[in-house]
């Protein structure tokens, strides 16, 4: 029996045929996508970000506007300052459904999904949001110019 390379062999013995880098790369895929959480299933998303270390910086106070905040997708949060000074920390993932939340204007955090609201001060959701719980507390802390990880 010859051992032709996979180039040589009849076309009918290569189809369905599955090298062990596509298994391997398709695998891969399965637990990536596994690890996060397509909005919509009634779960909420599973963190694929390791916590960060206490004083870790998150972002510059110049950054946070007042009565305003950002979203930091790398760190899966929301940083708000609600007013001058004061800075807040939550989970960017709306506890409706599961999805990340992806703008802060009006002074509410806003999830697209579904039409969640909830308050830069506290992350508790707004009257009419299909949101029934707040989003979960992140701890954070001044230092400097920058708000870090508290």
């Amino acid at each position: 029996m010859s051992h032709d390379a996979p180039e040589a062999r009849p076309a009918q013995q290569r189809v369905g045929s599955v090298g062990r880098r596509s298994v391997l790369a398709g695998g891969a895929a399965v637990v990536v996508g596994g690890a996060l959480t397509a909005c919509g299933d009634g779960r909420p998303a599973r963190s694929a970000v390791a916590p960060s270390a206490p004083g870790t910086p998150l972002v510059a106070v110049a950054d946070v506007p007042v009565g305003g905040g950002v979203i930091l997708a790398d760190h899966q949060m929301v940083v708000t300052q609600p007013t001058a000074g004061e800075f807040k920390g939550f989970s960017f993932v709306c506890t409706h459904q599961g999805c990340p939340v992806t703008q802060v204007q009006d002074g509410l955090i806003l999830c697209p999904c579904h039409g969640s609201r909830f308050s830069i001060a506290t992350g508790a959701p707004q009257p009419g949001s299909p949101a029934t719980k707040p989003l979960a507390g992140r701890s954070v802390a001044r230092q400097g110019d920058e708000v870090v990880v508290g």
